[in-house]
């Protein structure tokens, strides 16, 4: 995957879930998803090449920076529950759909349950 179909499906998969906010906290060419006030996903560009910050569980980022070439620790994010995905043949559309929506769910998941959108054990809309 290239590095303008990589932001293009980050995004638009972010922005398809419920209570999604797009923000520019930092400069500009940086773009923050935010669920609730929590950022999940980050897209921006390093040395030119677009990427994406994604929050991920601890375990699976590590097994995902061992197992692709495309992914490695979170640049300038806390590196052991974030990751960044760079463009290249090993990132495809539904690996990156299922790492955005595992964001989402990570930090779904830690919000007050009086705050969730949507319930992440179920994947439905809260009570």
């Amino acid at each position: 995957m290239d590095g303008e179909a990589l932001h293009e499906m980050a995004i638009r998969t972010a922005m398809g879930l419920p209570a999604v906010v797009e923000t520019q906290p930092f400069s500009e060419g940086i773009f923050v998803y935010k669920v609730v006030g929590k950022m999940f996903v980050m897209t921006s560009e390093l040395r030119g090449v677009p990427i994406v910050n994604l929050k991920c569980a601890p375990p699976h980022g590590a097994a995902l920076v061992r197992d692709h070439e495309e992914i490695s620790p979170g640049w300038h994010m806390n590196k052991q529950h974030w990751i960044t995905l760079s463009p290249g043949d090993g990132i495809d559309e539904t690996l990156v759909e299922d790492l955005v929506g595992n964001a989402y769910d990570l930090v779904v998941a830690g919000l007050p349950r009086a705050k969730r959108p949507i319930d992440p054990s179920r994947g439905a809309a809260a009570d």
